[in-house]
């Protein structure tokens, strides 16, 4: 296998100028021409976008702005340059938001990580990310393709059934969230079943440096990439492990959040993504994530733009279990039932998982529930199951979390 995935990984600075000032230009003209950006590029000269700087004076396009034009223009809200049905897929991600999907040749990318994390031809992939309507299964099958390896579409859950496939199939390669692996190993361990895989390439959550080694000292090297269902791969880890190296299809601001004005390298700030994917053209995207630039080029030798990874959230949307949950789902859970006052979803971490629990303050009306009353509602509206603790009227704190990160990520 090769060590780059193509030549585009290394090119020089004025290499990757000059194809920025080519592309460029096309892509906001080509967003122009979209109901959705009529207002947000409304008299961009878009010939004039040719360079990063150019590109930072144009509007950010916030999910809370898609979100409500897609509310008036379902599905896409004016923001893709193909119909709804001229896409192969359509995904539904909490919100809901829409996003659109193509079948051609590793449309959202991830080739090029699963490259890196040394994911080939002569490998099967367990692809254990999700293929109901959330994007992210079919999202690693399209980059697995795309190297040359067979998949098991595995999703999640019946761990036994999986581990069993795993050692029938002969699988060599994990794909999911970080820390369904280690589920799928400690059941293989009670099994007494000896499993081959040796690779594994995660994203949708944070992959803890305990867990990493978890994996290490069981002859399995886990890299990470960071992906969205709307932009498709944004940055992703190699071998070297020194930050995270950014796609070669997208332009990454790190910015102040709430302004859209890059700040310095090396500070903190707000994840802003440009994608030059033709069918879906966002432009200046705002992600919601926190990261910061990395002085220097990395030692694997790819060139291109290096950020640290994932560092928070500039609101306090949080990804548990690999799924997102927003402020807003929270307060949909307390207006369905009278009897709750407040809410705070708390995410900590036991025994290298994921755990959410739902802390609710009582109203003080009405018969005192039971949290069991509770349980439906947080895995409807929060689309994941928690622990649901009661606590008194007043029981809260009043700071304005609603979602609370107690995980450390040292």
């Amino acid at each position: 296998m090769s060590s780059y995935y193509d030549d585009l990984e290394t090119r020089s600075a004025a290499e990757r100028a000059s194809a920025l000032a080519g592309a460029l230009p096309g892509q906001v003209a080509r967003a122009q021409a979209l109901p959705g950006y009529a207002e947000l590029l409304a008299g961009v000269d878009a010939a004039r976008v040719t360079t990063r700087e150019a590109l930072a004076a144009l509007p950010v396009l916030r999910k809370s702005e898609l979100g409500a034009a897609q509310k008036r223009a379902a599905p896409f809200g004016g923001f893709t340059s193909r119909p709804a049905a001229g896409f192969a897929h359509i995904f539904q991600s909490p919100g809901p938001i829409y996003e659109p999907g193509g079948s051609e040749r590793d449309w959202w990318r991830l080739g090029r990580f699963l490259h890196a994390a040394g994911i080939g031809a002569g490998d099967i992939v367990q692809n254990c990310f999700g293929y109901h309507l959330t994007p992210a299964g079919m999202i690693f099958e399209s980059g697995a393709r795309a190297v040359g390896a067979a998949v098991l579409p595995a999703g999640t859950g019946q761990t036994e059934l999986q581990v069993q496939a795993a050692a029938d199939i002969g699988v060599t390669a994990y794909a999911g969230t970080p820390d369904y692996l280690k589920i799928i190993l400690d059941r293989a361990e009670a099994m007494g079943v000896e499993l081959a895989i040796r690779k594994a390439a995660v994203s949708g959550g944070a992959l803890f440096p305990s867990l990493r080694e978890f994996y290490a000292e069981r002859g399995i090297a886990c890299l990470q990439c960071y992906a969205t269902a709307d932009l498709g791969l944004i940055a992703y880890e190699t071998p070297s492990m020194e930050g995270m190296i950014v796609d070669e299809r997208v332009i990454v601001e790190i910015v102040t959040p709430g302004t859209g004005d890059p700040v310095a390298e090396g500070e903190v700030g707000e994840v802003v993504v440009t994608t030059l994917n033709p069918d879906y053209p966002l432009i200046r995207f705002a992600t919601g994530d926190m990261s910061a630039v990395l002085p220097g080029v990395s030692p694997c030798g790819r060139s291109n733009m290096r950020i640290k990874g994932w560092m928070g959230r500039a609101d306090q949307t949080t990804k548990i279990k690999g799924m997102f949950v927003r402020p807003e789902q929270v307060a949909a859970l307390v207006a369905r039932h009278a009897e709750i006052g407040r809410a705070r979803v708390v995410a900590s971490r036991e025994g290298e998982m994921d755990v959410m629990t739902v802390r609710i303050e009582t109203s003080g009306q009405g018969e005192a529930p039971d949290a069991g009353a509770f349980e439906a509602s947080v895995a409807e509206l929060l689309k994941l199951k928690g622990k649901v603790e009661l606590v008194p009227p007043g029981g809260l704190p009043r700071d304005g979390v609603v979602i609370e990160d107690a995980r450390s990520y040292e």
